[in-house]
C-alpha cells in the first residue's frame, strides 16, 4: 500500500467528534489555526467560486461569541421553549476550546451553479479543517446548535438571502480521546455494479 494512502487513511480513520466540554483548555498556537485554514481553501469548488468564509475566535473574543449566541437563542425563543440549562451551555460553550471558526458559504456570483454545490464545497473545506487537526493532535467539534443555523445568526453576519453559516467548529486539547463508531459497514452503502 502506498505510504501517503496510508497516513491518509490512518488520519481520517483517526478523526472523532469532541464536544468542547470534554476539551482540556490548552491553547492552540494561531498559526496552526491558520495552517488549517490554508487547508480549506484547497476544497474542491466548482467555478472557482471559493464560496467559504471563516471567522476565527479565540479567547475573549470566542467568550464575548459565546455570550451573544446565547442571548440571541433567548432573545430569539419563545418563553415557553426557553430552556434555562440550553441558554448557560451556549454561554460557556467555548470555555475549554482554544478556538472557534464560524464556517458560512457565501453564495458565489455564478447563477448556473446551484446553492447545493456551494454548500458542498464550503463543508468539503469544513472537513479539510477538520482531518487537519486530526494530524495536528487537535481535538475537533462541528456543530450546528443553538442559533448557528437560524436567520437571526446570517442577520449576525449580514449575509445574503443564499448564504448560510454551515457550523460552529471548536478546535481545542482533550485528554481521553473519543471512541470510533460506525453504524453499518461500507458494504452495505455501496452498491458495485
Amino acid at each position: 500500500m502506498n505510504q501517503s494512502f496510508t497516513t491518509f487513511e490512518h488520519i481520517v480513520r483517526k478523526r472523532r467528534t469532541t464536544k468542547p466540554p470534554m476539551m482540556n483548555g490548552q491553547k492552540i498556537p494561531d498559526e496552526q489555526v491558520k495552517d488549517l485554514l490554508k487547508l480549506a481553501n484547497w476544497a474542491p469548488t466548482h467555478g472557482r467560486t471559493e464560496p467559504w468564509r471563516f471567522y476565527v475566535y479565540t479567547g475573549e473574543s470566542m467568550a464575548k461569541f459565546c455570550q451573544e449566541h446565547a442571548d440571541m437563542y433567548k432573545a430569539n425563543t419563545p418563553e415557553d421553549k426557553f430552556v434555562a440549562a440550553t441558554y448557560e451551555n451556549l454561554r460557556n460553550m467555548g470555555s475549554k476550546a482554544s478556538h472557534l471558526i464560524i464556517a458560512i458559504m457565501k453564495r458565489g456570483n455564478l447563477p448556473k451553479i446551484p446553492a447545493w454545490e456551494e454548500m458542498a464545497a464550503t463543508s468539503a473545506a469544513v472537513e479539510h479543517i477538520l482531518l487537519g487537526a486530526t494530524a495536528l493532535g487537535i481535538a475537533s467539534y462541528w456543530g450546528s446548535g443553538g442559533m448557528i443555523t437560524h436567520q437571526v445568526m446570517k442577520d449576525h453576519y449580514q449575509l445574503g438571502e443564499e448564504d448560510m453559516v454551515l457550523g460552529a467548529v471548536y478546535l481545542g486539547y482533550a485528554d481521553v480521546e473519543m471512541p470510533a463508531v460506525r453504524n453499518t459497514w461500507i458494504e452495505e452503502k455501496a452498491v458495485w455494479l
